[in-house]
């Protein structure tokens, strides 16, 4: 377990993938993009259904998951060279996804498509697939825990480190880490607008 702060965060296990899919869903039942792609009033159980899914295709093979100590936050890694899915990893997913988008399926592969391609190939860097905290724990430092561990990384290796953020708030989090708004675009369908952040290897920014 590492110490950062006040607050304690670790890899998780898979007995902790309970926990994750718990916050990570109660994190993202008010985000403006999952509420664009989800417009059902069972959000927050298509989104742990979505979050186990990815956690069962894409763990430990080609994504490392944190967690807060006290489970209330998580986040969910690529490390360089691992955030682009397999074709065969997407089929398998597949019908556990159409279970989840529903009849907005369409819509959540037109902005997959769209965020994969603006995805930077080069230099190499770790993704932050996932960042979410549960609503009763905000404003109390978990997301920042979770981030310092790789970021230290970032900054010891000489890697970059890359995340898309659909809240205004969270942008405001990751400039404190040393992120950079790249580019916004808009999710397909008039949907709301996705910010590309990239931050270079010890841009600490205000870390807190």
């Amino acid at each position: 377990m590492q110490p950062s702060g006040q607050v304690s965060v670790r890899r998780a296990e898979p007995a902790d993938h309970e926990r994750v899919v718990r916050a990570l869903a109660a994190a993202f039942a008010d985000d403006p993009a999952w509420s664009w792609v989800l417009p059902f009033a069972d959000r927050e159980r298509r989104q742990r259904l979505y979050f186990e899914t990815e956690l069962h295709h894409l763990v430990p093979s080609r994504r490392e998951v944190w967690l807060a100590a006290d489970g209330g936050a998580a986040a969910i890694w690529a490390a360089p060279g691992q955030w682009r899915v397999p074709m065969w990893t997407v089929l398998r997913e597949s019908p556990p996804m159409m279970r989840v988008f529903g009849r907005c399926t369409p819509r959540a592969l037109r902005y997959l498509v769209r965020a994969e391609h603006k995805h930077p190939r080069a230099p190499e860097h770790w993704y932050l697939h996932y960042l979410g905290t549960e609503p009763a724990r905000q404003g109390q430092g978990l997301g920042s825990a979770l981030m310092r561990p790789i970021l230290a990384l970032c900054d010891r290796d000489g890697l970059g480190a890359y995340l898309e953020s659909s809240s205004e708030r969270n942008r405001v989090l990751y400039e404190r880490h040393g992120f950079e708004v790249t580019e916004t675009f808009n999710m397909p369908g008039g949907g709301p607008s996705i910010r590309r952040m990239w931050r270079e290897p010890g841009a600490a920014g205000r870390s807190q």
